[in-house]
């Protein structure tokens, strides 16, 4: 009876195990056959010229430009230019209130006149020193005179011939300080140094200012060129290497959205204006952020037509770097990253001196570690259409431009491969997914 009992029981449970699989494997089967298609749109790999481009931003200015600072300090007492205005080399900038430094040039040409007087009077004093000497050596040899008297005229004689040579070179010096002081005083009037346009104007009439002779002096105004402008860019380290002098740009003005002008490269900065700190904030109460340093270099790029610029307009630049001819392309967003099939089983390199021990010890070998970390690296691939089916093809890049990006190896010409839509290619395609070709995406180029 018990064992009737248990054989009807195993019965049951067996009967009830195979309903669930069957359930399960027409569950699957059910969501298998629904399953959407992803939405897919292709385009031939074709052959292009390509031209790639650095993007850079900067701001306008011109080509020569001068600062204006004295090298005097003292009052503005004349200023008859203004922001704005147009200037020719030699015309009147300013002028200083002169006094002080009109005394000073009195007392140096007095203090100078002194010093030609005291030469003259220490130039008559000589020759009567050796004179005297003179006299009282035909003396010595005659035996009139004792040696020691001869002796006491001779350094007479020597010390009228000294003081005459300092009282020259006080002279000398008397001299220099009358130039200085002719050349400070011819300093209070300030000239323009070129032709051009008064960009900047930092000071009024009446205001006091600070001359560069110890220090930095006041930047009353800056005088420019507008009729050569240049944009000043600055690009990363990365990018700079491709720059070269002589390379064309296209340039961008928020100030005129309607056109693009024509640029070339004529300067690229040999050291680097120093690091833009980029901060990144972190999470938590009291964490801070995280501080990333970029390196800048200038480059200039000189503007090719004539407009209305003015200093300190911001502008966009596209420098042209390399280009390459009749190669073979595909649409930019076609190119995207996987890892490789079975890495996830990949052995991880030892990170620290223990698990290095460990791993020699155990036969480990860098050199294994450094397959490894390849072999776990992503690769570049874009998607091929062969019938229905998607496939994954490993392809190595070249340049690339705003819309198209060469292939250098991993496809051939007229091959059809997936171009969109974005969401399918960097996430959802896989090799076996079910597609449905769309219409074809179309590529925008604007060059």
């Amino acid at each position: 009876m018990i064992d009737s009992r248990k054989k009807i029981r195993r019965r049951i449970l067996f009967a009830a195990a195979v309903l669930l699989l069957a359930a399960l494997g027409g569950a699957g089967f059910y969501f298998k056959k629904s399953e959407s298609p992803i939405s897919i749109q292709t385009e031939k790999v074709t052959r292009r010229d390509l031209t790639e481009l650095v993007i850079a931003n900067g701001r306008v200015q011109p080509v020569v430009q001068v600062k204006i600072s004295p090298e005097v300090s003292g009052e503005i007492i004349e200023l008859p230019v203004k922001e704005g205005q147009a200037v020719r080399k030699g015309e009147l900038l300013l002028r200083i209130k002169p006094d002080y430094y009109q005394a000073s040039c009195r007392s140096a040409d007095a203090s100078f006149k002194s010093a030609e007087s005291g030469k003259i009077l220490a130039e008559a004093n000589r020759r009567k020193a050796e004179i005297e000497f003179k006299r009282n050596e035909d003396l010595l040899r005659s035996r009139l005179v004792s040696e020691s008297v001869f002796l006491e005229f001779k350094t007479g004689f020597e010390v009228a011939q000294a003081t005459y040579q300092s009282a020259t070179q006080q002279v000398e010096v008397a001299r220099a300080a009358l130039a200085r002081a002719e050349e400070d005083l011819s300093k209070t009037t300030i000239f323009s140094p070129i032709d051009g346009t008064v960009s900047k104007l930092n000071s009024q009439s009446g205001e006091r200012v600070v001359g560069t002779a110890m220090m930095t002096g006041t930047e009353v105004m800056t005088i420019a060129n507008l009729n050569e402008m240049e944009a000043r860019v600055d690009i990363g380290e990365i990018d700079v290497v491709l720059i070269a002098a002589g390379q064309r740009a296209r340039l961008e003005f928020d100030a005129f959205r309607d056109r693009k002008f024509s640029g070339l490269v004529t300067e690229i900065a040999n050291s680097s204006k120093g690091l833009d700190r980029q901060s990144s904030g972190g999470g938590g109460g009291g964490g801070g952020g995280q501080s990333q340093e970029a390196t800048r270099f200038e480059v200039k790029i000189r503007i090719q037509e004539k407009e209305n610029f003015r200093p300190g307009m911001s502008v966009n630049a596209s420098i042209e770097t390399r280009s390459r001819t009749n190669v073979l392309t595909v649409p930019f967003q076609s190119v995207t990253t996987r890892l490789p099939k079975g890495d996830t089983n990949a052995p991880v390199p030892p990170t620290n001196r223990v698990a290095r021990a460990a791993g020699a010890s155990t036969g480990g070998s860098n050199k294994e570690d450094a397959r490894s970390r390849e072999a776990s690296r992503p690769v570049e691939i874009v998607f091929g259409l062969e019938g229905d089916q998607v496939k994954a093809l490993p392809v190595r890049r070249g340049i690339s431009d705003d819309n198209f990006t060469e292939i250098v190896e991993g496809v051939r010409e007229g091959q059809e491969i997936i171009s969109g839509g974005y969401k399918a290619i960097n996430r959802d395609l896989e090799e076996g997914k079910r597609i449905k070709k769309g219409g074809p995406e179309p590529v925008k180029n604007d060059k």
